[in-house]
């Protein structure tokens, strides 16, 4: 008989709070076993389910996610309509995650201004702020802010 992981030992193993596999049982998105006084008990797959789980939200896909559109471990035969589903769901959320790692370059390359900014303060250095952050304006709103470089060459700090 395959062993079988009370709530405590699964949460030992996993790092995970007891509370937490509760939740996943409470809404599905792992169901472990019960014996005859109700008591969780989380087989190897349950295990490898909660661990994929981890790994899915630390590439940060919701639980809604998850449960959603990663069950077909589960099936018995996988249909290929269904593994194309789930391909282009991970595409996109591959495009996602590009967007954010530009935006977060782009944030990156902000603090270094700033920091080159504030470390050695000058009207140059205080200008070439000025234009990275008008940049940023602009990608932000997809046009030009209405505010000339005149404009903010005259600013008072």
């Amino acid at each position: 008989m395959e062993k079988q992981y009370s709530i405590k030992e699964a949460s030992r193993i996993l790092g995970i709070p007891k509370d937490t596999l509760r939740y996943y049982d409470r809404i599905g998105i792992v169901s472990p076993s019960r014996e005859h006084n109700s008591y969780r008990r989380y087989s190897k797959d349950d295990l490898f389910d909660l661990m994929n789980i981890q790994i899915m939200q630390y590439a940060d896909f919701s639980l809604e996610e998850i449960k959603g559109k990663f069950q077909f471990h589960r099936m018995q035969s996988v249909d290929p309509a269904y593994c194309q589903e789930v391909a282009e769901f991970l595409d996109a959320k591959k495009a996602e995650t590009r967007k954010k790692i530009a935006h977060l370059e782009k944030v990156s390359q902000l603090l270094d201004v700033a920091v080159e900014t504030l470390r050695d303060f000058n009207h140059e250095s205080d200008q070439r702020l000025a234009v990275f952050v008008r940049e940023i304006y602009r990608d932000l709103h997809k046009k030009d802010p209405g505010i000339t470089k005149e404009d903010c060459d005259g600013h008072q700090n």
